[in-house]
Formats: structure tokens, sequence, C-alpha cells
């Protein structure tokens, strides 16, 4: 009987995470620690060190599944496959891989021919956008969002981009909790996982080492967004937040964070849309360069 020993994601693990990350460019919005700390209650997220492989499993509307495990060395990959199907047959669950990128599709293909069977997860996306496009907000394509910034301008003229500090943080966490209020968060078992989850990226900011920014009025914080780099030319986008019944404040504090923080960076990513319509087409207008694309893998 093989029984692999999964651990729910703890505070404490980030370098462990962290040493897996760094050894290979990874694209996908779940390759950072701070994504699965901060979503860990929501998803029940754990992992397991095995045959040098870093193993992450959750679960999503009652379905378990495991991330690609993560690793520099794939030449035990049939093996540590082989440990995970077993841990789900012993579960007597089916066995499901998600998040899974088209380079990892090939190599599973390669170890295990007609084992699996791939299929396009839309809605897991990821929108990679071009930074300096972000930033600029140049040519016609983008001139609907330099009109809602030049209306919030002049709507609110004092206005404040700060970067997100300890001492802005307090800010932050009142802001989620009215954007919350709005939303019927509590009516909303997604919205009121996403709000569990913004608050834990919140109170343990400083120690996920994540980067932010605040747009304030009349010295109130009305939006807050953080992220982190993702790789070498790229930064993640976590968290955006705000009070939309101030029109434009979106569009201001996501080109005032670029503009501060990811100037060095050639690709920024906003992470997916969830098949939320009105989110995909929030996305979209924004333009992607490309899209992270992931796969879910099933047994055939």
């Amino acid at each position: 009987m093989i029984i692999i020993n999964f651990q729910p994601v703890n505070l404490e693990d980030k370098p462990i995470f962290d040493k897996f990350f760094q050894q290979q460019r990874y694209e996908n919005c779940e390759c950072t620690f701070a994504n699965l700390f901060m979503w860990q209650q929501c998803y029940s997220t754990e992992w397991v060190l095995e045959e040098d492989f870093l193993c992450v499993k959750g679960i999503s509307d009652n379905v378990t599944f495991v991330l690609p495990p993560f690793a520099t060395n794939m030449d035990k990959l049939e093996t540590i496959i082989n440990k995970l199907m077993a841990y789900f047959r012993e579960q007597k669950m089916p066995f499901m891989m998600k998040g899974v990128p088209p380079a990892f599709c090939r190599l599973l293909a390669e170890i295990k021919p007609n084992l699996f069977q791939y299929e396009e997860d839309r809605d897991g996306f990821d929108y990679v956008y071009s930074a300096s496009d972000l930033i600029n907000l140049a040519g016609r394509k983008y001139s609907r969002k330099r009109n809602h910034i030049h209306n919030f301008q002049k709507k609110y003229p004092n206005y404040l981009y700060r970067p997100l500090t300890s001492d802005l943080i307090q800010g932050c966490i009142q802001t989620t909790l009215e954007w919350c209020e709005k939303k019927d968060c509590e009516e909303d078992p997604s919205l009121d996982c996403e709000k569990c989850a913004v608050l834990r990226g919140l109170e343990n900011f400083s120690y996920l080492q994540l980067q932010g920014g605040v747009i304030i009025v009349n010295g109130k914080v009305e939006a807050f967004t953080f992220g982190e780099k993702l790789n070498e030319d790229t930064a993640v986008v976590h968290v955006e937040k705000g009070n939309y019944d101030m029109k434009g404040i979106y569009p201001i504090i996501n080109q005032d964070f670029c503009r501060h923080n990811w100037q060095n960076m050639q690709y920024i990513n906003r992470e997916e849309d969830l098949g939320i319509e009105g989110l995909r087409k929030a996305k979209e207008s924004y333009f992607p360069v490309k899209m992270a694309e992931k796969y879910v893998v099933t047994l055939k």
C-alpha cells in the first residue's frame, strides 16, 4: 500500500516552495507560494515532498486534484506520476491534474502514451499582458481606459497613489470588507472565499514579500492591489480591489501599480477569469498579448 502523506500549506513552508518555484520558469499564476497560501482555506491545499518533487493537492467543487509536480530534474517523473495515481486509487477517487501547461502535457504523453486525456481549461487560462501596454495605454484601443482615468483625475484631483506599506494594511482590510458588503459575499460562497484569500494576503503581506499600491481619496484607501515577481520577466497581480462606485478607480490603480512597480518587467500576468462573463470582458478589454494555457488531465 502506497501512502503519500500530504499536509496543509502553512506560512512557514514558504522557503520550501520558493526553492522549487525559482528552479524553473513558471508562467501560471498558481506557481507562487503567496497564491497557494492565500487560497489554502478555500481549496484545502496540501503538499508533500516525494521523490524530489513538490506535489500540491487541492479540492475544487468537491473534486480532488493535484497540480503538475514541481522539480528541476524530471528523470523520476514517471515514478512520481505512478505514486500520485496510486494515491488517488487508494482514496477511491478519479485521478485529476489541473493547471497543466502544454509543455507538461507533452511530457506526460511521452512517459505515459495513450493513458491520459487532455482537456483545455479555458476558464483557467491566465491573461498575460505587455507591461509597457498597461503602463502607457497608448493607441486607439486604450482610448476608453485613458478617458476613464482622465475623468477620475478630474473628479478627484487630490487623489494619491502610494506604495502599500504596513501602515496602510488596515485601510485595505476595511476596503475589502466594504467591497464584500456591497457584493453580498455572505450570500455567495465563492466571493466569501475570495474575501478570505485577500485578507490572508494582507495579514501576511510582509512575510509573503508582496508588492502593492493603494489609491487614497480624502484620506481613505479607496482601492488597493498587490502582486509579486513570477519569473525573471513577468510579474503576477494577485489582487485588485476598489470602490467601484468611483468610476475609473480600477483603470487608474492598474496603471499606477504597473508604472511604479513593474516598469522593468516585460509581461504582467493578471490571472484567470474563472468563466465569469464580466471578468472575462474586463480582462479582454486590456488586450492580452498571450494566454498562459492550462489543461485538465484525467485517465482515459
